[in-house]
């Protein structure tokens, strides 16, 4: 099985072949991103870090895309949303609602938290396990809602 850093090396080469501008594009400014962080700290990067990385880009698509709506600028916004789709197929399948909660009750459970301020000790276990997979701000939503109640 191919990983996923040369899967996207893949997907630059037939871009580039099938003229997608987009695609090449988007594929180049992760490949350059993902290059920055092995340079800067010194390492080679596994899947599970390309994912992270992957996950920081979509999040800042996703703030760009608010504020060009916001200044009334469509036309950028569908930039960002066109890459922002691009990126999402390098991304592990989502995790649904029962998988999310499963794994809170179970790390609630193995920390033993009771209060608010176990929230992190449950945030660790939790992010480890659906990292790229979830979005971690309404899982901590839902995470502090249980402790609280």
């Amino acid at each position: 099985m191919m990983s996923l850093k040369e899967k996207i090396t893949e997907d630059m080469k037939s871009a580039m072949r099938a003229k997608e501008s987009v695609r090449l594009g988007t594929v180049r400014l992760l490949l350059s991103a993902m290059k920055q962080r092995e340079v800067d700290e010194r390492i080679v990067l596994d899947d599970a870090k390309i994912v992270a990385i992957i996950d920081k880009m979509l999040k800042q698509r996703r703030d760009s895309i608010a504020q060009y709506e916001a200044a009334g600028r469509r036309d950028l916004a569908d930039v960002e949303h066109a890459e922002m789709v691009i990126l999402q197929t390098y991304m592990p399948a989502a995790a649904d609602e029962a998988e999310i909660d499963g794994l809170i009750v179970e790390a609630l459970a193995q920390t033993g938290a009771t209060d608010v301020k176990d929230m992190g000790k449950v945030m660790a276990l939790v992010k480890s396990k659906l990292a790229g997979r979830a979005d971690m701000a309404l899982v901590s939503t839902r995470i502090k809602t249980r402790l609280q109640g």
